[in-house]
């Protein structure tokens, strides 16, 4: 099997949909070997910052001279970001390698039994970090936690950044519902780290804590306040990356018995962890600021609200905007758009994009003052504000990504990027 042959069969397990639960993923471990049991994990949930937290316990055991496993989800351009060893993406061959091996494995399933498209991507990356021989696995959940396929692991520690409205489809429609799919990943003895701010959240995760006799830790503003990295550079901008840092502290400090941190290989890892996509701020021309984020639920939208004040003040924006019809755009809209002097909608390669002439309604509504142009795709918004000096480019992982590529960023990859389309969350 080739690689594009690899993607290509990736693609056809679209068609199996999303199905929670555990089984099937037991059962394509087990046929692989288990692969899980011989590694060692932290296991990262929440509504918005874990992938950002996960890249810097990633960076933070790698500076520590461990073997660090990152398996993450969703990916901005290639495939192949979801599972990377040291930073370091699998390979097209390793990739096309572990398809092959679980394609034959698939025959084992009966007809409506046949693992999806992230069931199958999690056993690839358990089975290709116990061939890498990893020290650590930082370990992204998917949807939820209680029923996503990352759950059959028992970490060294569970970790839930917040918990806030997104995926009610599947999880719920209250945040208590939510909070309780999420604290699914807490294992019986298992220390759990959280920023969880919200009083009734973190009153559900206190319950299931208490029954499991896990230990619960609760990070929060104070913490991030004191923190050594305040007064070092930080690469990743924004308050709430502070606060994802305070988590990630946290979680290296609850480890530590088993996995012991020198104090200084952690202010260096802080010092230049990166994570692509979440409030990065490129810089194009003299005078000229691009923001990418990857906001898409209402939560997302407020801290980067939050973060473009702090980090711009007042500056009206250039919004660039695309967004799923899943999501809540409508109330993502009444936080972002009125920041803009102008706003560039745009049309994203996903049979799930909103059309960029019913945000245009909206955005007149909300604020009639702003420029609202209709553009065919991110690199014909972005050619639109070639004169702005700041661009903010949000709504959805899909147009990040195609943003990345326009900006020379990342290699295009737009044949992978439509695999989001068959993952748990986009």
């Amino acid at each position: 099997m080739t690689y594009s042959q690899g993607i290509e069969f990736l693609y056809g397990l679209g068609s199996f949909g999303i199905k929670p639960g555990l089984e099937t993923t037991l059962k394509l471990a087990a046929l692989s070997g288990s692969p899980h049991r011989s590694l060692r994990f932290i296991h990262v949930a929440g509504t918005n910052g874990k992938g950002s937290t996960c890249a810097m316990l990633e960076c933070i055991y790698r500076t520590a001279g461990l073997r660090v496993g990152l398996f993450t989800s969703p990916h901005l351009c290639t495939f192949r970001e979801r599972i990377q060893v040291d930073r370091v993406m699998i390979s097209e061959d390793d990739a096309a390698r572990w398809i092959a091996e679980l394609r034959a494995q698939c025959a084992e399933f009966p007809d409506g039994a046949h693992p999806t498209f992230f069931e199958l991507v999690t056993v690839m990356a358990l089975g290709y970090f116990a061939e890498q021989k990893c020290d650590l696995v930082i370990l992204e959940t998917g949807l939820g936690g209680r029923l996503d396929s990352t759950n059959i692991v028992t970490p060294l520690a569970s970790v839930i950044t917040n918990v806030q409205m997104d995926h009610q489809q599947w999880l719920g429609s209250t945040l208590r519902e939510i909070a309780l799919e999420k604290a699914g990943i807490i294992k019986e003895g298992v220390p759990v780290v959280t920023g969880a701010a919200d009083p009734e959240v973190f009153g559900v995760l206190a319950d299931v804590a208490r029954r499991k006799a896990s230990r619960l830790i609760r990070v929060g503003e104070s913490d991030a306040r004191t923190l050594p990295i305040r007064e070092l550079p930080f690469p990743l901008m924004g308050d709430h990356q502070l606060i994802n840092a305070a988590v990630a502290l946290a979680t290296v400090e609850v480890v530590s018995p088993l996995i012991p941190v020198p104090a200084r290989a952690a202010d260096a890892a802080l010092q230049q962890v990166q994570w692509p996509g979440r409030f990065q701020v490129v810089r194009p021309g003299i005078g000229r600021a691009v923001v990418l984020d990857c906001a898409h639920n209402p939560a997302g939208a407020v801290t980067l609200r939050s973060a473009l004040q702090k980090q711009f003040g007042s500056v009206l924006v250039t919004l660039v905007f695309g967004v799923m019809k899943d999501k809540e755009w409508t109330e993502m809209f009444k936080i972002l758009v009125p920041l803009a002097g102008r706003i560039c909608l745009t049309s994203i390669r996903s049979n799930r994009a909103v059309d960029p002439l019913v945000l245009r309604e909206h955005c007149q509504q909300i604020n009639p003052y702003a420029e609202v142009l209709v553009c065919a795709d991110a690199a014909d918004a972005l050619r639109q504000c070639t004169n702005d000096s700041l661009v903010v480019v949000t709504g959805s992982v899909f147009l990040v990504g195609e943003a990345m590529e326009a900006l020379g960023l990342s290699a295009s990859q737009a044949s992978e990027r439509g695999l989001n389309d068959t993952s748990p969350r986009p």
